[in-house]
C-alpha cells in the first residue's frame, strides 16, 4: 500500500509544545514527550487509513518574535495544512523578571504579524490559536497579580486574533482552573508554568474536543 498522507499538521510554540523533541527525523522522538505528541498519537490511529503527517517546531525559550523570525523556515517550508500555535509564557516571564530598560512588549505586534503573513502566503492554511495559561505554584507565586494581569492581556489578545483572522480558538485558562478541584495547581502544572504529564493530557484532550468539533476538524 502507497503512503499518502491527506493533511499536514504542524504544532508551533515554546518548551510547552518542544516537549523535549528530537531535532532529526526519529519518529520517536520528533514529536517530543508532550501534547502535541499525544493529540498526534490519537489522530494517529484514529485516521490511519489516511495517514496524517505531524511536525512539531516548538522551540523551548521561545517568545513570539522569535517564532516570527523563524516562520519561513519552521512553517511556511512545510507547507502544513493547518497550524496549531500556543505561544506567550517567555513573553511573560521576561517582564516578570525585569528587562533592561527599553523593555517592549512585542507579543500582539509579532503575533499579528505571522498571522498576517500565513494569511497572505498560504490563505487556506487552517489556523489554531491556543490560550496561554499559569496557575498559582512555583513560579509565578512571586508576583502572582502581575502574572495574572499579563497573561490575562495575553489571553484576550490571543482570542481577538483568533476572531480576526478566522481561527480556531482554544480556551485552557478555565480547563486548568477546573482541574484544580481534584488535584493541587503543581500536579498539573509543575512550576506553574510547564505542564506535567497529567498537565499535557489536559491541554491534549481539550484541544481534540475544539479542534475536532470545529470547521477545522482533521479527517
Amino acid at each position: 500500500m502507497t503512503s499518502t498522507h491527506s493533511s499536514v499538521i504542524l504544532f508551533q510554540g515554546d518548551s510547552i509544545t518542544d516537549g523535549g523533541r528530537s531535532r532529526n527525523d526519529d519518529p520517536n522522538h520528533f514529536l517530543g514527550h508532550g501534547y502535541a505528541y499525544l493529540i498526534a498519537s490519537r489522530l494517529s490511529v484514529d485516521l490511519a487509513a489516511r495517514q496524517p503527517l505531524f511536525y512539531n517546531r516548538g522551540i523551548s525559550g521561545d517568545r513570539a518574535s522569535d517564532l516570527y523570525a523563524r516562520w519561513n523556515e519552521d512553517t511556511f517550508s512545510l507547507k502544513p495544512d493547518l497550524i496549531s500555535i500556543l505561544i506567550g509564557v517567555n513573553d511573560a516571564w521576561r517582564s516578570m523578571n525585569g528587562e533592561a530598560s527599553g523593555f517592549t512588549d512585542r507579543l500582539g505586534r509579532a503575533y499579528r504579524h505571522l498571522l498576517e503573513e500565513t494569511r497572505e502566503v498560504m490563505p487556506d492554511t487552517g489556523l489554531v490559536l491556543m490560550e496561554p495559561f499559569i496557575l498559582q505554584t512555583g513560579a509565578t507565586v512571586e508576583n502572582w497579580d502581575r502574572w495574572q494581569e499579563r497573561i490575562g492581556e495575553y489571553q484576550h489578545l490571543v482570542r481577538e486574533l483568533a476572531h480576526e483572522f478566522d481561527a480556531v480558538f482554544v480556551p485552557l485558562q478555565q480547563t486548568f482552573n477546573d482541574a484544580l478541584q481534584q488535584a493541587e495547581a503543581a500536579y498539573w502544572l509543575w512550576d506553574g508554568v510547564h505542564p506535567t504529564a497529567a498537565g499535557h493530557e489536559l491541554i491534549a484532550r481539550q484541544w481534540l474536543d475544539v479542534v475536532q468539533n470545529s470547521p477545522l476538524k482533521i479527517q
